[in-house]
């Protein structure tokens, strides 16, 4: 596999206008000076248990007027402009969020802008999504928001959650993602008889340093949108809960122990949409983006969901910072291989190379092998296997690349495969096929084993088995960092592992698997 003449953007590919962000937007690295250390000990003896106190007793308090104004609720009900009652509640809930989120440091919040209607847009696209402090628009204006079912079981949080009529997604459920595209799209079209949605597209936390692919879910009901941008202007970041980073906890308590936090609330103007883009809810949302990242001044990348648990999964084998494989993941996903039966098509492509005469097919016969009629999405994928441009890719490397996207955590796994289709008959592999397992198990174009191999061949026979590779990783689980990273990355790494294997933040996944936009514009050529 080979980088893109692009530059390093492969898996990092920023807005034409702005340029590829300059980090990782799941990562979140907090440094604390000793003054700053100081300074969270003091308030950790002093303000931070009172304040956690008085925020805990806000949300207790505010349980019961939830639960009343919860009992007997029917879809009827709902649909019926609030009783005087229910009109006295909602305004004390909302009083009580407010002294919940001042006991957290939040003084004041700073909102921008006019909040629309809910005729004039029934959705509010909240982004960038960086903490379970993102719930305090949701506060400030009790819009429904889409949940997981479990959410509701939580005590005390689930009440108040239910309260605000959400619409959730259920996990046990296949085809709930679905029915959940379904309600929005009901509740969205009902010319402002429902609350208004509020849904972060995104669908997962970043740092905030740019804007990932928006899921087209909130997209799809074709309606008019207010996008709503979230600011974080504190000299110290402690909002900030990403997939590595400080975890939900010791976030908590950082932030508690800030004398001040602040947090600005802009509400845009409604985007209507183009025809074309209410019949392609992928465009709606990208130039949504668009229109939210020029407002926060940051740039946008075609980082997804997927990416990032493909990018920071745990394994021996880290996926440097221009690996190719996010493209391929994505040509993956284009060509419609399902993550459910990811795991069988890629034992079913490996048995079959194993049993194929020759490694090398042509354009037409890679068809033949994926079962798939020759598209633009098969094109791109061919051609980053393409290396000399001659028109023949070896099919071995495919299979693997697609055991690292199958299994990203399990670098063996996909290592020993490799062994089986590049061993001679002997069982044995020499330190060239060893680099072409390496390059593209990495999907970076050139790499240099000749450190790694020669540690492996201890008797210096010149080829290795994989039980003498099996051997090697048990004694140096680090061996990639140790014999690779080392002599020809460094610093480049710039994705680094995490233990995280559930998405944060508020705002599940919702979006159907059909709604990839299978137009867009991929990229043709990796060399």
């Amino acid at each position: 596999m080979k980088l893109s003449s692009r530059g390093r953007g492969c898996c990092v590919a920023g807005s034409r206008e702005r340029g590829p962000p300059p980090r990782s937007p799941f990562v979140h690295q907090l440094r604390l000076s000793p003054l700053e250390k100081a300074k969270i000990a003091f308030m950790t003896l002093t303000l931070f248990p009172i304040r956690l106190f008085f925020a805990a007793f806000m949300m207790l308090l505010a349980w019961p007027f939830a639960f009343i104004a919860s009992m007997g609720s029917d879809e009827q009900e709902l649909e019926k402009p609030l009783s005087w009652w229910r009109k006295i509640v909602d305004i004390l809930l909302k009083a009580i969020m407010r002294m919940m989120w001042l006991a957290g440091g939040f003084h004041w919040i700073n909102v921008k802008g006019r909040r629309a209607l809910p005729s004039e847009a029934a959705i509010l696209t909240v982004a960038p999504h960086s903490s379970y402090f993102d719930a305090i628009p949701v506060t400030m204006t009790f819009a429904s928001i889409v949940m997981k079912a479990e959410s509701k079981d939580i005590p005390v949080w689930g009440t108040l959650i239910k309260y605000i009529r959400p619409v959730f997604v259920s996990r046990s459920d296949q085809d709930s993602r679905r029915k959940t595209v379904e309600e929005i799209k009901r509740r969205a079209q009902s010319d402002g008889k429902w609350p208004q949605i509020m849904i972060f597209p995104e669908g997962t936390c970043t740092n905030r340093s740019c804007l990932i692919t928006f899921k087209p879910g909130a997209f799809i009901p074709g309606v008019p949108v207010q996008p709503v941008v979230l600011r974080y202007p504190n000299k110290l970041d402690t909002i900030t809960w990403t997939w590595q980073g400080p975890g939900a906890l010791e976030i908590l308590w950082l932030t508690l122990c800030q004398f001040h936090n602040s947090v600005e609330i802009e509400f845009l103007p409604v985007y209507i949409p183009s025809e074309e883009e209410r019949k392609n809810p992928v465009l709606y949302a990208n130039n949504v983006r668009r229109v939210m990242a020029e407002a926060l001044g940051v740039s946008v990348t075609d980082y997804t969901f997927e990416d990032c648990q493909l990018a920071l999964a745990e394994g021996q084998l880290r996926l440097p910072s221009d690996t190719c494989l996010l493209e391929f993941a994505k040509l993956v996903r284009s060509l419609g291989l399902k993550p459910e039966t990811l795991e069988d098509d890629l034992d079913k492509y490996a048995a079959s190379a194993m049993k194929m005469k020759k490694e090398k097919v042509d354009l037409k016969e890679f068809s033949a092998y994926l079962e798939f009629p020759v598209s633009h999405t098969l094109e791109s994928m061919f051609a980053l296997f393409d290396e000399n441009e001659d028109g023949i890719i070896d099919i071995r490397e495919f299979v693997i690349a697609l055991s690292v996207v199958c299994k990203p955590s399990k670098t063996l796994e996909t290592i020993q495969l490799a062994f089986q289709l590049y061993q001679s008959e002997n069982g044995t592999i020499t330190e060239e096929n060893l680099a072409h397992i390496l390059k593209t198990a990495m999907g970076v174009s050139q790499i240099n084993v000749t450190h790694l191999f020669r540690a492996v061949d201890e008797e210096e026979k010149g080829e290795i088995t994989y039980d003498d590779f099996y051997r090697f990783a048990e004694l140096h689980p680090h061996f990639a960092e140790d014999y690779l990273y080392a002599d020809q990355m460094g610093a480049e790494c710039g994705l680094e592992t995490s233990s995280v294997s559930a998405p944060n933040g508020i705002c599940t996944d919702f979006s159907p698997e059909n709604t990839e936009d299978k137009n867009k514009p991929l990229q043709k050529k990796l060399n």
